[in-house]
């Protein structure tokens, strides 16, 4: 190290180096607790991030699972302060927001397989219960987006009547209804089948075809379509 670089903090130049081998290879060359020590420089810009990258990783297990933590289960890491949540949040915003680009006005049937990678992005990591409509046009592209429900930890209130009465109001022709399981197991409940089985009835009589019910956990994904249950 030269005289000039002696009074420098040590990790200044693991920055430079990391910042550069994201450059060369992308998100691919760096596993996944070097990916948050970039996004928390930002957050962190005098301090060493690597220890707080890992242990975050350690705490929560994944990349995913630490941008989608909850606020409170983030602050209880020491050294995390509102600064670093915010950061974690705009990036997990950011990529929802891209993700939902790649859904809306476009065809479904096209494009499957991103649909579930938004669907489960949106929802997958969710503390309780959340239940979304996508609403479809005849040409089975994405008109709207709504969350219709939230609920305990276990139980989400759905009203059928409600549901069949918007996709009215959005001359809608059809529908997915998506919703989460936050135990992280997407297999479907009989309280699940039930209701989807209702939905089917209601709407249909009013020309509104339910395509699928998605369920979506930190598992995965199931599709009542897929599983033969509509």
């Amino acid at each position: 190290m030269g005289f000039e670089d002696a009074g420098k903090p040590h990790y200044l130049g693991h920055r430079d180096r990391l910042r550069q081998r994201f450059r060369d290879g992308g998100s691919e060359a760096l596993p996944d607790y070097e990916l948050l020590e970039l996004i928390l420089f930002r957050a962190l810009p005098r301090r060493d991030t690597k220890p707080l990258a890992k242990a975050l990783i350690a705490k929560f297990g994944s990349f995913a699972e630490v941008i989608n933590a909850p606020d409170e289960r983030l602050l209880e890491i020491e050294g995390i302060g509102d600064a670093v949540v915010i950061e974690l949040k705009l990036v997990g915003a950011a990529a929802l927001r891209l993700m939902k680009g790649e859904v809306m006005d476009r065809p479904v049937l096209g494009s499957w397989s991103v649909l579930l990678d938004y669907c489960r992005a949106a929802m997958g990591f969710e503390a309780k219960e959340q239940f979304r409509i996508l609403f479809l046009d005849k040409r089975n592209r994405v008109i709207a987006d709504e969350v219709q429900q939230e609920g305990t930890v276990d139980h989400t209130p759905v009203y059928v009547r409600e549901i069949v009465k918007r996709a009215l109001e959005l001359s809608a022709t059809a529908i997915i209804l998506v919703h989460n399981h936050p135990s992280g197991d997407p297999a479907p409940s009989r309280a699940d089948i039930e209701m989807t089985k209702q939905i089917v009835e209601s709407a249909k009589p009013l020309g509104v075809t339910v395509h699928d019910h998605i369920i979506v956990g930190k598992e995965g994904h199931a599709s009542f379509k897929g599983l033969g249950l509509i």
